[in-house]
């Protein structure tokens, strides 16, 4: 099959989501402001980014843990503890409580639970309720809650022990949360719904398009014409076989996934990086896999150290192999990239690691 574009692409679980009361109008924020993740409390945001850097202690085979994940996860479960007040060391006063867990249908829930914690978390020994802004139920908790921040005990009302505890639970024995197929195992795991799923995905892709602008006070020249350009199309719809030296395109039938870009006017990996090129007066190939034999190759093996901004970014099934190269992105600095992701997402900001299989970069500038 031969393809003009080469670019990537309610049972409940042992954590209780709110899922439903929330839904049902428990908050109405529209989605987030453009100026980034304006709806995320900043302490909050704090213990997102603190679980991302300590889960790897607790888990350390797990990959591509990030905050827009667990920023997903308690927008659906909690809307960010919005309303409460966070104390400096992260207690949450008052407390989140989900439904009494006994059966009886509230909150969607038609199987009782037994009282595990004598009351300790939930505030009841008359059964099982889901707490804390990533709302787990006590007996999940006492298998994955940490102390993350020095207080002695792992509380799962607390913001940093609960997203440590989230990122815990979402990496299991030690996931690749890159690969999509696995993330979504992750957030099937939270809560066994295919709405739940595609709901925090949803809102994991918004918070990973507002990652604010990379400093490029140091960046001159046509590398900065490169990445200005790209970073402009933020926002832009992937579309499968969209984009040319001339901008968005209406895409074509279909990626290896079976989604077709005839209806969307956007890019995909290559699309984006053949325009941001040719604003500099580069002339790309179409494919990711061909333009990695433009420029100066540089090896997977020397890290995402050796890249400079506007390098473009490769990953294969098989790095160290070119032709099994299936997308590329242009490289920011900080370990950031512009990326066309995949089809359902937008033109947007990605840590490089958000890939898998990385295959190296190529110098052109």
């Amino acid at each position: 099959m031969l393809f003009t574009a080469v670019c990537c692409t309610a049972p409940i679980g042992h954590a209780i989501s709110t899922y439903a009361a929330l839904t049902a109008g428990a908050h109405d924020d529209g989605g987030i402001a453009k100026d980034g993740a304006a709806d995320i409390p900043p302490r909050m945001l704090s213990a997102y980014h603190k679980a991302v850097q300590q889960v790897r202690t607790h888990v350390p085979r797990c990959r591509g843990m990030r905050w827009p994940v667990l920023a997903g996860i308690a927008k659906v479960e909690s809307n960010h503890a919005v309303g409460r007040t966070i104390a400096g060391n992260g207690d949450i006063r008052p407390k989140i409580y989900g439904v009494l867990l006994n059966g009886s249908g509230a909150g969607g829930n038609t199987t009782a639970f037994a009282d595990t914690d004598d009351g300790r978390w939930d505030g009841t020994a008359n059964g099982e309720r889901a707490v804390g802004p990533f709302q787990f139920l006590p007996s999940t908790w006492q298998a994955v809650g940490k102390d993350a921040n020095g207080g002695q005990a792992a509380d799962p009302h607390n913001v940093d022990d609960a997203a440590l505890g989230a990122a815990i639970y979402l990496c299991g024995e030690g996931r690749d949360l890159t690969r999509h197929v696995q993330l979504k195992a992750a957030i099937l795991q939270y809560n066994h719904s295919g709405e739940y799923v595609a709901n925090v995905l949803g809102w994991i892709d918004q918070y990973t398009a507002t990652v604010k602008n990379p400093d490029l006070r140091n960046v001159s020249g046509k590398v900065r014409t490169v990445i200005e350009t790209a970073l402009s199309q933020r926002g832009v719809p992937y579309s499968w076989g969209g984009g040319s030296a001339e901008g968005k395109s209406i895409g074509i039938c279909c990626s290896p996934s079976g989604k077709s870009g005839t209806s969307i006017e956007g890019f995909d990996c290559s699309g984006l990086t053949v325009y941001a090129y040719a604003k500099a007066g580069i002339q790309l190939p179409r494919t990711a896999a061909a333009q990695a034999g433009v420029g100066r190759r540089i090896p997977a093996s020397l890290g995402t150290s050796a890249l400079k901004p506007g390098d473009l970014v490769f990953y294969a099934d098989a790095p160290g192999r070119d032709a099994t190269i299936y997308h590329v992105g242009i490289y920011l600095g900080g370990e950031q990239m512009v990326n066309a992701a995949r089809p359902g997402t937008v033109v947007r900001l990605d840590a490089v690691i958000a890939i898998p299989g990385y295959a190296g970069g190529a110098r052109l500038l």
